[in-house]
């Protein structure tokens, strides 16, 4: 609701608030989001490594944005070592559940 101002007045600096506590009850879509906002600095500081550690959580649960993203990272080396392989391996998981961002980024990382 914050983070579009519904019912609220808009405040990035509320929805990392909130985000971040249902991250860390293990909700994947707030840890999805909240590595978003981490990874373009909306709300709190620009942290690539913190970013990449909430979107790695959520990943690891199958939210195809998350793994998508985690390909991104890898491929551009935001808070993670560079690895064509690591970014070909999350693009894939993203892609084989219909994510066209993801199958996209697979056809033309090699």
């Amino acid at each position: 609701m914050y983070l579009h101002g519904k019912g609220v007045v808009q405040s990035d600096v509320e929805a990392v608030r909130w985000y971040r506590k249902a991250a860390h009850l293990g909700l994947a879509h707030a840890q999805f989001k909240l590595g978003l906002m981490l990874e373009s600095g909306s709300g709190v500081a620009l942290n690539y490594p913190e970013a990449a550690q909430w979107i790695q959580k959520a990943a690891n649960q199958g939210h195809a944005g998350a793994q998508c993203s985690l390909g991104h990272l890898f491929e551009k080396g935001r808070g993670v070592v560079v690895s064509d392989a690591e970014a070909a391996r999350w693009y894939r998981k993203s892609a084989d559940l219909g994510d066209s961002d993801a199958q996209f980024a697979l056809c033309i990382l090699f």
